[in-house]
């Protein structure tokens, strides 16, 4: 394997070692291996600097190796703010350090550190905020010195998509007890889903040395991860985070480019800890490492970390560092024991058997960074003299590497997301997790359970749990009471000269935190907001223990008393890509799906529906559209609108519930007529339209819009829970299928097939309904208008759609008549200034600006929202909905576009956009309707349109309806 720091005879768990990859690191080439990451790559080519600090800009390299800490944020080619430590290398990947002035090497702003007495904590408070408006001129100065990363908006989005899973129960963390509660799970008959953020399973194990003899953990995973693999009722998703815990074990599951959302019936969280860092001056110095990055390194990048290391501990951990780096080549100077005591006697023998150095009751007070402050030459090792302080001389050791753990933090964030409560006992130094909902369960170290046997019986303990709630048998195994101390009471070092960090994300240190509180942010919360300790990429991972402690001992309080602040999704960044990508779309076919696509038809998603948009190629879209719209208004043609909403509404309170509903009287309404219905809410936006035909005096029949009839539905049933009418409400959606014959001539296409309805002007007028056969199968006739023909909808039980749509297709065939689709429709209704709702309104739409002022009843007492409609329509306007016109040549806006106030490039204030636009061949112009400003309405007044590349074209306000404006073709004879 290629690299300077690379073990001898030794594979690496995460890499292949024969397979090269070549990258470049800010314009200089590496080669590291697949598998690799960033930062592992670099480190074996003894490449420790990757980033600079966020305030100070000082050298910072990897801190956990485990995506932890901010210390790794890389800019890769478009993408800023990439985790070198957790980003895999692929080949020709170029990357970038960032946050820096001129380079990563020698950046111009690393004398900031200097400069800090004069940059206090919360110093952006008091010196930006007078005089007024001196903020605006500070802010770009900031911005840049302190930006991190740059985002490439002409990048080409990459796909993203979202599915969904279920599970009997979800084990989040595929470490030892997680993998022990799976199985345990899986034996038992459970469908189990495992959850772990790294590329293999085994957690710990994959690092962890565990024991002496540096065997356990080994045979442990193989173990673990052989049954696992291989057992038919576990699905394993590796390299997947568990993003957020919601209501009901509501996991989003985030894999690559995949967003799961998961359901489980119960959830084991085996999450485990954070390893934690000591404070003294210059921790930050890159080399200066936890130790379990360390042993990262060797155990699953076979990369050797360093030449001579100090092992700094409070814990036994700290001993089992030391013996892998001594197994892996790497000197170990001395191991500093924070501890009185020191460790295990077999420990402290095993280290002795090996020559390894211990000192008790020590620490390091300041490490020494090398002559160019990019990598560790050293530390000052002193005596621990009482709480937090040390003697006054001390021991300077020579060392390139330091690795530490002042003990562990329980990964708790899944678990205050579902309600549990930490709580921290400052005698032991312990935590524990409490008040888990029912469903939930923990197990390993999360739960302050460390020795590995332990975890192990932890794990199954917790599965045990999870099976009897499930109802599928199980034994329970005998709990093994181990409990480990592995915390260090006060790990916190203050060094006069500062440069202590306690949160590295965003450079602060000791004194910064107790300054905080002397200010008078004493509760965890408000120091968080004052000092933004834990608000940056990390999410208090590393700072959260040790910034509780100064609080608390600021405020003569205990770190119980004081509490960590409060956790909340996601736990690691979330692209908005993965938040936008597409989701589980179940279609809906109509009946006569199989018809429109043997006609030819393109199509397109309507709500859950697949719907013709028309019937020819996507290339030939306009002069299609032109060519059915003809059609229609000259001849005949017929559309598929099963996807229209259906209601029923049954009862002796039919009427008073219809009329209650909708804007519009419906009392009165005369059995056999149907009427227009508009839905407002409660705000008096309006939501939804539709017919509502009255059958009988106790029956109506009502359609609503494609995709807004579950939303009308609901409504629906939510009033009458409260009002408690003696109604029926019903969804008859997909009970019905239906079409409409437009045109001229439908009448005459209706008449060979519908003979037991007299479909004659006087005896079926406009907005009549109807009831009748056609070749004994029932159907409603509505007579309607949308498209603005003489036409009739006609809606028949949805088992005989595909067979009436033939019937009628060869009734039209002596008119040649022909289907048209969904996107002609558009343009029909649109000649004819009828709203599609959701088009051209949206959520703040009310009547008033949609000159719907002739659907509201103003005689009756009641509907949904007739307060607010008052109310909004009282108010002075600001806009309305307008038709405007074009000439044919004129560049045609598009839906979206913006309306300006006027087109002086003084004034481009944005007063609108265009809701509905196309050509019309019958008007013989661009013809669309869009929300203008109040003072552009008026008819004959003109108004400017940014179009395509920024162009303006001045559009005319015109009367609606473009066509047609006395209904004479709608009431032909």
């Amino acid at each position: 394997m290629r690299g300077y720091n690379r073990l001898p005879n030794s594979a690496g768990l995460f890499i292949n070692p024969a397979k090269p990859v070549n990258f470049t690191f800010e314009g200089k080439n590496y080669q590291g291996v697949e598998g690799d990451t960033i930062a592992s790559a670099l480190i074996a080519n003894d490449q420790w600097l990757m980033s600079r600090s966020f305030k100070y800009h000082r050298p910072r390299g990897p801190l956990t190796m485990a995506g932890q800490d901010a210390n790794t944020l890389v800019q890769l080619e478009n993408e800023p703010n990439v985790l070198a430590d957790r980003s895999s290398i692929v080949d020709d990947m170029n990357v970038m350090g960032q946050n820096y002035n001129g380079s990563l090497e020698h950046d111009k702003d690393d004398k900031l550190g200097y400069a800090g007495r004069f940059m206090p904590v919360g110093f952006y408070y008091r010196a930006f905020y007078k005089p007024k408006g001196v903020w605006d001129k500070w802010e770009p100065f900031i911005r840049k010195k302190a930006g991190l990363g740059y985002a490439d908006l002409s990048f080409t989005p990459t796909y993203h998509d979202k599915a969904y899973l279920f599970c009997d129960l979800a084990v989040i963390g595929a470490g030892p007890a997680g993998l022990a509660a799976a199985l345990k799970a899986a034996d038992a008959g459970a469908n189990v889903l495992l959850i772990d953020e790294n590329p293999i399973i085994g957690g710990a194990l994959t690092y962890h040395r565990f024991d002496i003899a540096g065997k356990k953990a080994q045979s442990l995973r193989e173990e673990l991860t052989e049954k696992v693999l291989n057992h038919i009722n576990i699905q394993t998703l590796t390299s997947a985070t568990c993003n957020a815990w919601f209501a009901d074990n509501y996991l989003p599951v985030i894999q690559g480019n995949r967003m799961y959302k998961v359901r489980a019936k119960q959830c084991v969280i085996a999450s485990g800890a954070f390893e934690q860092h000591v404070v003294f001056r210059n921790n930050d110095v890159p080399g200066v490492v936890m130790s379990s990055a360390a042993m990262r390194l060797m155990s699953q990048y076979a990369v050797k970390p360093g030449n001579k290391a100090v092992v700094l501990t409070g814990n036994d951990d700290g001993y089992y560092c030391a013996l892998e780096l001594a197994k892996n080549g790497v000197e170990v100077a001395l191991i500093l024991d924070m501890r009185k005591e020191g460790a295990s006697p077999e420990l402290k023998s095993a280290v002795a058997s090996i020559g390894l150095q211990v000192r008790l009751n020590s620490t390091v007070y300041e490490a020494l960074p090398s002559s160019d402050k990019k990598h560790l030459s050293g530390v000052m090792v002193h005596d621990i003299n009482g709480k937090g302080s040390v003697s006054k001389k001390g021991v300077k050791v020579d060392c390139d590497l330091l690795c530490m753990s002042s003990g562990y933090m329980p990964v708790y964030q899944l678990l205050c997301q579902a309600g549990a409560k930490l709580s921290y006992n400052d005698d032991s130094a312990l935590f524990s997790l409490t008040n888990l909902p029912d469903n939930c369960q923990i197990a390993g170290s999360v739960n302050g359970v460390h020795d590995l046997d332990a975890v192990v019986r932890d794990g199954e303990l917790a599965a045990h749990y999870s099976l009897l709630s499930l109802g599928l048998e199980t034994i329970e195994p005998q709990p093994i009471c181990c409990k480990v101390k592995t915390n260090f009471e006060w790990p916190i070092f203050k060094h006069p000269k500062g440069k202590d960090f306690v949160d590295f994300d965003e450079d602060l240190q000791a004194k910064d935190i107790v300054n905080a509180t002397r200010l008078g942010y004493r509760d965890i919360q408000l120091v968080k907001r004052f000092s933004t300790v834990g608000m940056g990429p990390s999410q208090g991972r590393h700072s959260a223990l040790p910034t509780a402690r100064l609080v608390a001992d600021a405020t003569n309080r205990t770190v119980t008393e004081t509490g960590v602040t409060t956790a909340r999704p996601p736990f690691v960044p979330e692209k908005l890509a993965n938040i936008a990508g597409r989701i589980f779309n179940p279609h809906k076919y109509t009946p006569m799906h199989k018809r429109h696509l043997e006609l030819g038809a393109h199509m397109i998603p309507a709500g859950v529906w697949r719907r013709p948009a028309y019937y020819g190629s996507p290339a030939e879209r306009d002069d299609v559209i032109q060519r059915e719209s003809v059609m229609v208004r000259n001849a005949v043609g017929m559309i598929d609108v099963s996807t229209l909403g259906g209601l029923e509404v049954r009862g002796p309170d039919a009427a008073e519930f219809v009329n209650r509903i909708y804007t519009f009287a419906f009392l009165k309404q005369p059995v056999g007529k149907t009427r227009y219905a508009v839905l407002t809410n409660e705000q008096g936006v309006v939501i939804d339209d539709g017919v509502a035909c009255r059958i009988e005096d106790d029956h109506y029949y009502i359609t609503a819009t494609t995709s807004g009839v579950d939303a009308v539905y609901r409504e629906m049933t939510k009033w009458n829970a409260q009002w408690r009418l003696d109604v029926d409400i019903a969804n008859v959606t997909s009970a019905f299928s239906a079409v409409n014959v437009a045109g001229p001539l439908s009448r005459k296409v209706l008449e060979k097939v519908c003979s037991d309805v007299d479909l004659s002007n006087e005896a079926f007028p406009y907005l009549g309904y109807r009831e009748g056969t056609i070749q004994g199968v029932p159907v409603r006739l509505l007579r309607v208008g949308f498209v603005g023909e003489l036409g009739y909808e006609i809606h028949m039980p949805s088992l005989f759609g595909e067979t009436l749509w033939d019937l009628l297709m060869e009734a039209g065939k002596e008119f040649d008549m022909k289907p048209f689709g969904v996107e002609t429709q558009r343009l029909l209704r649109l000649e004819k200034g009828h709203i599609i709702v959701s088009q051209d309104t949206d959520g703040m739409s009310h009547p008033g600006e949609l000159s719907l002022d002739w659907a509201i009843s103003r005689k009756k007492p009641f509907f949904i929202g007739n307060r607010s409609v008052d109310i909004v329509m009282a108010r002075e306007q600001t806009r309305k909905l307008v038709g405007f016109k074009l000439d044919a040549k004129s560049s045609r806006p598009k839906e979206g576009h913006i309306v300006l106030a006027s087109n002086s490039q003084l004034d481009c204030a944005i007063t609108g956009n265009v809701t509905s636009s196309e050509f019309s061949t019958t008007i013989n112009a661009n013809i669309g309707m869009a929300f203008v400003g109040i003072n552009q309405q008026e008819v004959g007044s003109k108004f400017p349109i940014r179009v395509d590349n920024g162009e303006l074209v001045m559009a005319e306000v015109v009367p609606l309806p473009f066509y047609d404006v006395d209904n004479a073709r709608q009431e032909v004879l």
